[in-house]
């Protein structure tokens, strides 16, 4: 499956194709039912003890219990609800230099110490096709700790009733907004994750997410045209709290045209918007082709950040080891060597940090035990660093692993994944009504919408959400069959202005996928209102002769 229809799967199929994938069915109650702490480090060191008297020299093992539940209505009936659990041990070795990984569900010491001296086995095999022996950068080991998402209000004691009212309530604003049809969503996942490795650590965490993305749909029954508009919500690292929207957290998009949220999200007022907009975008004027100045809000940047600067600044791509899921990366090492490579203009800071409180990709630990922390991936436009793992931190002469390695289960061997990347606020005093007023002819975009981007993650084309004709200062009006096209140093370079920290929000991806097998992971990516000058504008819009 290519990854972009992975992401943007209807909601129904998207339940379907993750509740396998994400294990078995389960009783609401059985949500909160979690695995004692001193039965996890027995069988945790079951396993160590089995892999080293088999003659690993280095074994870790991850313990896990992932619970979701999924919620997915449509106009006024509930389409689907579902809990899932899996649960199992994965076991990852060096013997003779070589990986070797093994994993199962079997949580019995016989099981779990068979299935090391596998794993032993199998790195003994890889060994034998290996020129070079794994390099892990050193990590000291931290005991018995600790680590979890901190939230206000836990998803599983909110009642499915409650759920399912507040998703109905939110479509039916859509259609008294002017939706023909509403679709709402609600994604809750718990990742209780326990690592131990022979390096001496004992960790565990408690990990929880929460997506709620709605769609309305208008059709013009005259012409059968049709329209959409999803929400403007942000997949959080958060709690049920996050859907009890606070007055404080609003921020006013520019000119008006929607109501954004920083810290929590009223979806019943963006849905009523959504069924709204969805109606306008049907008698919205088509753009004129052409260069532009963009003015690109949060809820539409990260994922030209995430595709544009996330990925190509993967270590593993950068040095080809990973081409699944759209190629390599551009951002060679060379680049990085010669300390002057211009990403971006000046204005251009890009930070990785694993440790943003509410973000997707907040944890206290990776999944090679590796304290997680903030680094500069791109300073002043200039790029001085990649994201890297334990066996990839010498190659670009780091002393320690970044504390990016993840696994989506415990079936599922840890590898490089990205961290939260953000473009940093700007330093000086600017809102977006201020940003627009310096544009004489542009275009506002919000919300994420189709995108694609070559193997190197080079020549890219992105669409959103919501657009809006700027001309001589002034949101004039919506516009229709938007999308521009750059190659990222070009668009990082024409950077012209970046709003303050007050505007500074996340935006995210729930489901970003990686690898062969394919795995998922959530991240978040940071930005205030940021405006490109120049940038090619072309008009999607079908021609039927």
């Amino acid at each position: 499956m290519e990854r972009r229809d992975f992401l943007h799967l209807g909601s129904a199929s998207l339940g379907a194709l993750l509740m396998p994938a994400f294990g078995h069915a389960i009783a609401a109650e059985e949500l909160m039912n979690p695995m004692a702490l001193s039965l996890k480090k027995k069988l945790a060191d079951t396993a160590m003890e089995a892999a080293t008297k088999a003659g690993a020299s280095y074994c870790d093992v991850r313990l896990g219990r992932y619970l979701n539940q999924f919620i997915i209505t449509r106009d006024a009936n509930v389409e689907s609800i579902a809990n899932t659990e899996s649960a199992g041990v994965g076991v990852r070795v060096i013997a003779n230099g070589a990986y070797g990984f093994v994993s199962t569900n079997d949580m019995t010491p016989d099981a779990i110490a068979n299935a090391a001296r596998q794993a032993v086995a199998i790195a003994r095999a890889n060994a034998k096709m290996q020129t070079e022996a794994v390099r892990l950068a050193p990590v000291k080991g931290v005991g018995e700790v600790s680590w979890a998402t901190p939230f206000k209000k836990d998803w599983r004691l909110v009642p499915i009733k409650e759920k399912a009212e507040m998703l109905i309530a939110a479509n039916q604003a859509g259609l008294a907004g002017g939706a023909s049809f509403m679709r709402s969503q609600l994604f809750q996942i718990n990742q209780q994750k326990y690592f131990a490795s022979t390096d001496g650590s004992y960790i565990d965490q408690d990990i929880h997410r929460l997506w709620a993305p709605v769609t309305a749909t208008a059709v013009d029954k005259t012409t059968n045209k049709f329209r959409t508009r999803d929400g403007l919500s942000t997949p959080v690292g958060m709690g049920f709290e996050y859907l009890d929207a606070k007055a404080e957290d609003k921020i006013a998009a520019a000119g008006g045209v929607a109501t954004l949220y920083k810290n929590s999200y009223d979806l019943i007022e963006d849905a009523r918007a959504c069924g709204r907009q969805a109606r306008e975008k049907l008698t919205a004027k088509s753009v004129e082709p052409g260069k532009y100045d963009l003015v690109l809000s949060p809820e539409h940047l990260f994922l030209t950040i995430h595709e544009s600067v996330g990925h190509p600044t993967e270590l593993d791509r950068v040095l080809g080891y990973e081409a699944n899921y759209a190629g390599t990366s551009f951002a060679t090492l060379d680049k990085w060597r010669s300390k002057n490579f211009k990403f971006g203009n000046e204005r251009v800071n890009i930070i990785a940090d694993k440790t943003a409180p509410g973000s997707l990709g907040a944890v206290g630990y990776d999944d090679e035990g590796v304290p997680c922390k903030r680094w500069d991936i791109i300073k002043d436009g200039v790029l001085v660093n990649y994201q890297a793992t334990r066996d990839q931190a010498h190659i670009i002469d780091e002393a320690a692993s970044h504390g990016c390695s993840y696994a989506d289960s415990w079936s599922s061997v840890q590898f490089q994944r990205m961290p939260n990347v953000s473009l940093a606020p700007g330093k000086t005093p600017l809102t977006p009504d201020e940003m627009v007023q310096d544009v004489k002819k542009g275009i506002y975009i919000l919300g994420r919408g189709s995108y694609s981007i070559d193997q190197q993650r080079y020549n890219f084309q992105f669409g959103g959400q919501l657009y809006f004709e700027i001309k001589n200062g002034k949101i004039v009006g919506p516009l229709e069959d938007v999308a521009y096209q750059s190659n990222t140093q070009d668009f990082w370079n024409a950077c012209g202005a970046i709003c303050d920290e007050r505007d500074w929000r996340f935006g995210g991806s729930f489901f970003d996928g990686k690898g062969q097998p394919s795995q998922v992971s959530a991240v978040s990516h940071g930005s205030s209102t940021t405006r490109f000058n120049g940038i090619n504008v072309i008009n999607t819009a079908r021609k039927i002769s």
